[in-house]
């Protein structure tokens, strides 16, 4: 069903809906068009964000912030597996008849598949993260029909974005939805080049994970485990397009959109949740004493990585080559990095600038025809302090 490609479009992440009955739609549902994020945040949360309320001019509308582990982490799992296991309890609870969400292609244990899961015991299946593309929504339609009027969604940004945009039409009787934090996708295929130049044995690798400790973190499938600090990694060695435009355009790291997102980087080793409305924390409610939760950290200072970020990006955008840094200090810096860098909702906030920094950059040299539809005013507050701000047909 999903080995064809989509139907050719600009800035497009193949969220599934160009493959409905209904293409058309894309046209009010895609946020690389005209997004309206006020709009369908006051559609889901009952209101927009509101900057002088915590955070929220960072990580969308939420009533709560946690820094949260399962008691009895899941087997096999990207982190615990609070997501698996909520949508899991989901379905034992009847709450819901189904889970939409992406499980591992069976040639290609990196590649998601969609799929609609409607036990819980299969929900085993899914954990983990994949790397790619993957129609979930085309499979709205087919589960509507199938008698599915209470879902669930598991998703990333572009994903929710457009599923909210199109949720009054679709006739549910009960939506939750599961939010994951993303900002750098890529192809499947590029992501085996990418690691291919981590490992001799690409293929031996089963787990993957960027940390908050400034360390990607690499296990194999004869048990050997490895960690690689941020400066380490070949990002300069991969090619200019490793990383479409659209997931460098993306203004949605944090996922807005969904009731419960469930992430990693404010949460300082364990998993962190944004809690954004009561169905969100109908979600967490559904664990009890499964979960353990406290406040999240924040530590350290955002604005000097924010600064070099933008700068090193503003050369990509402009189409020079990344500074590289002496070998001989990337061991001094990967050192110091965990010990004196931006940490918990810090470091948090520092990816939300450094993705809102990368959008105008980059649309301003590939799309800035796009930017006044694209770019949502809270991106331009963001960026203020940088010195980045909105020109005159921007």
């Amino acid at each position: 069903m999903f080995d064809d490609a989509p139907p050719p479009r600009a800035l497009c992440t193949d969220c599934g809906i160009s493959r409905t009955d209904e293409p058309k739609r894309c046209g009010r549902a895609c946020q690389f068009i005209k997004p309206d994020y006020p709009a369908l945040e006051a559609q889901t949360h009952g209101r927009t964000r509101d900057p002088a309320r915590g955070d929220e001019l960072h990580f969308g509308p939420y009533t709560r912030l946690l820094k949260a582990r399962l008691a009895q982490p899941l087997e096999g799992a990207q982190w615990t597996g609070i997501a698996t296991r909520t949508a899991a309890r989901l379905l034992e609870t009847g709450a819901v008849s189904g889970v939409l969400t992406v499980k591992p292609d069976p040639r290609d244990r990196w590649r998601p598949v969609p799929t609609l899961v409607t036990r819980a015991e299969d929900m085993a299946g899914v954990r983990g993260m994949r790397m790619g593309y993957a129609p979930l929504l085309a499979l709205l339609e087919p589960a509507i029909a199938a008698g599915h009027k209470r879902l669930a969604v598991i998703g990333i940004p572009c994903q929710i974005y457009a599923l909210r945009a199109l949720e009054r039409e679709l006739g549910l009787e009960r939506l939750y939805v599961i939010g994951t934090p993303c900002s750098d996708n890529t192809t499947t295929k590029n992501f085996h080049t990418f690691l291919s130049l981590l490992s001799d044995a690409p293929g031996t690798i089963s787990y993957l994970e960027f940390r908050a400790d400034f360390k990607v973190e690499l296990r194999f499938d004869n048990g050997d485990h490895r960690e690689i600090p941020f400066l380490s990694l070949p990002i300069s060695d991969l090619p200019s397009d490793f990383f479409p435009v659209t997931c460098r355009t993306c203004v949605d790291y944090t996922n807005s959109l969904a009731d419960l997102v469930v992430g990693y980087m404010g949460g300082e080793g364990e998993q962190w949740l944004i809690v954004r409305n009561e169905r969100g924390q109908e979600l967490v409610d559904l664990l009890g004493e499964e979960l353990i939760a406290e406040p999240p950290g924040d530590k350290g200072k955002r604005a000097g990585s924010v600064k070099g970020f933008i700068a090193n990006t503003g050369r990509a955008a402009g189409g020079m080559p990344l500074r590289r840094m002496p070998n001989w200090l990337r061991p001094i810096v990967s050192w110091l990095m965990p010990r004196v860098g931006p940490k918990g909702l810090e470091f948090a906030r520092a990816r939300v600038e450094m993705k809102a920094a990368e959008t105008v950059l980059h649309l301003r040299r590939d799309h800035p025809a796009k930017m006044k539809h694209m770019i949502p005013p809270h991106v331009w507050r963001l960026l203020k302090p940088y010195g980045i701000e909105r020109g005159d047909q921007e």
